[in-house]
């Protein structure tokens, strides 16, 4: 699988292991197979093996996500990750628990060319990590961004989550002025979503308020914009040159390759996915077949309008043709030949998205 004519290519590597399962967490992830993790790590060598004599590219970005990568042993995953061909000055990013993050572990993703860490924080009030069914204590967040500046990682990312019941506007705020007391380069900041079949999902006295995420958005905006980080996606703010480059290659629709249970691929406008367990990754990979799941090839006027879905959710915005903005007061703004979101119109992006052409 190759990327056309010298594109950005990404490489994600998904963990399936977690410790324990947050309420709203509908991802592949299993907190009872940590014996498959030795297995599991052979069998991402060889698929990575298997796809590097097939032609992969060089990767221009690696993101190991999960799952919890930052619970397994750092230098068995640092291993994985160099056995991936980079491009010159590719950005590597790992997911991390901050409970899990030591200097030695760092240490190890550095050797392997990680350059970038995402932070899990979700929130700084122990109340709402409760409610959300997360385990790791808050504290540890700012020991694992000490740890960050001591192996001289250039950049970071903070995750949080707003709009979880019984977390107040105060609350909040708490949260996201005790983040930009930790100066972060990059902060993304996600309104708590409701996903079928997770434990969330049947309890509907626990489901976020709209009018109560859309105050704490404009909170997180300001809070951030006066920090001198700047909004370049609805949900992720970012200092100058600290953009993750990985996300911004799903945005563009450009080409890359998952490995691992569950990972998903793309290349032009085909796409794929592998099968969902690791027990049955493992057992494809060892036979030789396989893991692809899935697939579908989008045609040319679903492409374009995914790709309208994506741009309008960027600074970039979308072309004027793609878009009545007139219709739109408030909402959009005209910048040259593009239609760009006002603050209000990125609250209202999905209903927005539905205007598109």
């Amino acid at each position: 699988m190759a990327a056309g004519d010298g594109a950005p290519f990404g490489v994600y590597v998904h963990i399936p292991f977690c410790a324990s399962k947050c309420d709203y967490c509908a991802f592949a992830t299993w907190t009872d197979r940590h014996h498959l993790t030795d297995a599991y790590l052979s069998a991402l060598h060889v698929d990575i093996a298997r796809a590097i004599r097939d032609g992969m590219p060089k990767a221009n970005s690696i993101f190991v996500g999960g799952g919890t990568p930052s619970m397994l042993d750092g230098a068995e995953l640092a291993a994985v990750i160099a056995a991936i061909p980079v491009a010159d000055g590719a950005e590597i990013t790992v997911e991390c628990n901050p409970d899990d993050v030591s200097v030695d572990l760092l240490r190890h993703y550095v050797d392997a060319g990680v350059n970038r860490v995402s932070l899990g924080v979700q929130s700084m009030a122990s109340h709402v990590l409760g409610t959300l069914g997360r385990r790791h204590d808050q504290r540890n967040v700012e020991r694992a961004v000490g740890a960050i500046g001591t192996v001289g990682l250039p950049s970071f990312n903070l995750d949080v989550i707003y709009g979880a019941v019984g977390e107040s506007l105060a609350d909040w705020e708490h949260t996201v002025r005790s983040i930009v007391e930790l100066e972060p380069p990059h902060v993304s900041a996600y309104a708590l979503t409701i996903e079928a079949g997770t434990p969330l999902a049947e309890q509907p006295d626990r489901h976020p308020d709209d009018d109560d995420q859309a105050d704490k958005y404009e909170l997180v905006d300001d809070l951030l914009t006066a920090a001198g980080l700047q909004n370049y996606e609805i949900s992720n703010w970012a200092r100058s040159g600290h953009e993750c480059r990985h996300n911004l290659l799903y945005w563009h629709q450009q080409d890359y390759r998952g490995f691992g249970c569950a990972a998903h691929s793309h290349a032009a406008g085909r796409r794929w996915w592998n099968v969902r367990t690791p027990d049955r990754y493992i057992d494809q990979v060892a036979a030789g077949e396989p893991t692809e799941a899935a697939g579908e090839t989008l045609d040319e006027p679903t492409r374009r309008f995914e790709q309208m879905e994506l741009l309008l959710r960027m600074t970039d915005g979308v072309p004027l043709d793609a878009l009545d903005g007139s219709d739109l007061p408030g909402m959009v703004e005209r910048h040259g030949d593009r239609w760009k979101l006002t603050r209000a119109g990125r609250l209202m992006a999905n209903e927005i998205s539905t205007r598109l052409h």
